[in-house]
């Protein structure tokens, strides 16, 4: 579970979010959406304990963010942004592994129940038969399969993902989507992830996070297609 309270964030002399709070609660997919330049990256990078300009509060899992050190966060909180791992030669399985961290001594030896949770991590997103692929001959779409693989071998109770769906094609964004929405429910997970396919996001996420006007409007999915809320910031008929 994610909460924040009287959020104050900005990028420069710009602020994003002003006296903004709510609350992403656990077993729920949460779509954070946007117009450009609205603050969806900088809020996300927040919350993942990596941009700490801001006042107000962020609680994870009932516990204040700045109270964390980041090996305790690493166990509470997973992040994958926009960035592709292309390491040559490095396989998807040692991709993944790289989850474990949080978890093993101090020069990384994985156990045999790290082992065990890393093959079901890729098996949870259909990769297992890519494990000893090397990761810089994947497909955009299965290099990103293979980071939220990684996100779930680091078993945290709360996922954070930036522009999942970037640079997919458009059955591959809601395929992604739906196993975003499959995980949250199946392994009870807080998953927030950032979107410009409100589309997909109305359609497969519980919640909608809308970030205009400097606060944060958190609603479900059929409160926030009827609030006229979409149309009144995007111009769009729902």
């Amino acid at each position: 579970m994610i909460t924040i309270e009287n959020l104050n964030i900005g990028y420069g002399r710009r602020l994003l979010l002003s006296e903004a709070s709510a609350s992403f609660g656990g077993c729920s997919l949460t779509a954070l959406i946007g117009r450009n330049g609205t603050g969806k990256s900088t809020l996300l990078r927040a919350l993942a304990g990596l941009n700490h300009d801001y006042s107000g509060d962020i609680d994870v899992d009932g516990v204040s963010l700045r109270g964390l050190r980041p090996a305790q966060l690493a166990r509470h909180l997973a992040f994958v942004n926009t960035q592709r791992t292309r390491v040559s030669n490095m396989s998807c399985y040692d991709v993944v592994a790289m989850g474990r961290a949080p978890y093993t001594d101090w020069i990384g030896n994985l156990s045999p129940a790290d082992h065990q949770i890393i093959e079901s991590s890729l098996k949870a997103i259909d990769m297992a038969d890519y494990a000893n692929r090397p990761v810089d001959t994947l497909s955009d779409g299965e290099c990103q399969r293979v980071m939220i693989a990684r996100a779930l071998a680091q078993d945290t109770p709360n996922i954070l993902l930036d522009e999942p769906t970037s640079f997919l094609d458009l059955p591959n964004r809601y395929k992604l989507v739906e196993l975003l929405h499959e995980l949250a429910h199946t392994r009870s997970k807080c998953i927030i992830f950032s979107t410009h396919e409100l589309d997909i996001a109305l359609k497969r996420a519980d919640n909608i996070a809308l970030l205009a006007d400097s606060t944060i409007f958190n609603l479900p999915a059929r409160e926030m297609a009827s609030s006229g809320l979409i149309n009144r910031y995007f111009g769009i008929e729902i």
